[in-house]
């Protein structure tokens, strides 16, 4: 049986981590995203994203904040607030399950994607990135690829968080497709975010600059929408920002599929934002990537 040698550790080469299989250049000329065919951009996507993959296997801590975010923020909020905002919504605890589970689905989605943020940074620092920047890749799939594993973490996240709501009496008033409907929503919003955090993650210095920031900006943006309280129990001023608040729109979006309510204007408000971030924060993400020394 033949094995396969990975290239040793040098000072000027990193170690090849897990699944680091993917063909290297002679010389680090840059390889422009254009020159590379579709085909050959996705099988480096997919060993890329094999390679995250092992690493996470190894490192089974990296996944400690999706197995126990879902579970103590559930418990956090139905148990602190369900009584009180349970019983404005006209029931008790368990009406407020229905109402809190599908905003904790947008709460989820925003706070794995600044841990992206952060990983980017920490592998800048650590000499990863370098490495990859001299393969004969295209620039975007290295990025892409950290954000297809961080959506399967977010999946993770969403499916302990709904199983959390269903021990405590969420109900699915809907149907199964509306439910799928709904995760699929938070799962599109949350990797549109990733990019805003990725270019953070490739502007600052350190790991812990991109996490001081991104909690400046999350804190307003989660505590100022729907999604742990009805908007009309906020100060008018207030009320203005959650309507024009994303996580607003999403959890609005996710609570309609969920409890079979009119949808309005939130799915496509959702939708929107997604693709205006998207198409906005990639590109400056890949030619930061491509830039930064």
């Amino acid at each position: 049986m033949s094995t396969t040698t990975l290239p040793t550790s040098t000072p000027e080469t990193p170690a090849a981590g897990p699944g680091d299989r993917l063909p290297r250049a002679a010389s680090a000329a840059v390889v422009d995203d254009a020159r590379i065919g579709l085909r050959a951009n996705l099988r480096h996507i997919g060993a890329l994203v094999r390679r995250n993959a092992l690493q996470i296997k190894q490192d089974p801590e990296s996944m400690f904040d999706v197995l126990l975010m879902p579970i103590i923020f559930t418990l956090l909020f139905v148990y602190v607030f369900g009584g009180s905002v349970g019983a404005s919504l006209g029931g008790s605890r368990g009406e407020y399950v229905n109402y809190v589970i599908p905003g904790l689905m947008a709460m989820m989605g925003m706070n794995i994607a600044m841990a992206v943020g952060t990983g980017v940074n920490d592998d800048f620092r650590k000499g990863v990135m370098d490495r990859f920047r001299t393969m004969p890749i295209a620039r975007s799939s290295v990025l892409i690829a950290k954000i297809v594993v961080e959506m399967g973490r977010m999946l993770v996240a969403t499916a302990i968080l709904l199983g959390m709501g269903f021990l405590l009496g969420l109900e699915i008033k809907s149907s199964v497709l509306d439910l799928f409907a709904a995760i699929g929503l938070s799962t599109v919003f949350g990797a549109s975010l990733m990019w805003i955090f990725i270019l953070l993650g490739l502007t600052m210095k350190t790991a812990q600059a991109v996490q001081g920031t991104a909690m400046l900006v999350l804190m307003p943006l989660q505590f100022g929408s729907s999604i742990f309280a009805p908007p009309s129990t906020m100060p008018g001023w207030l009320q203005a920002f959650t309507d024009y608040n994303p996580l607003s729109n999403l959890a609005d979006a996710a609570r309609s599929l969920i409890n079979d309510q009119p949808l309005g204007h939130s799915v496509w408000m959702t939708l929107a934002w997604s693709a205006g971030i998207t198409l906005v924060s990639m590109p400056l993400a890949v030619a930061k990537f491509r830039k930064k020394s």
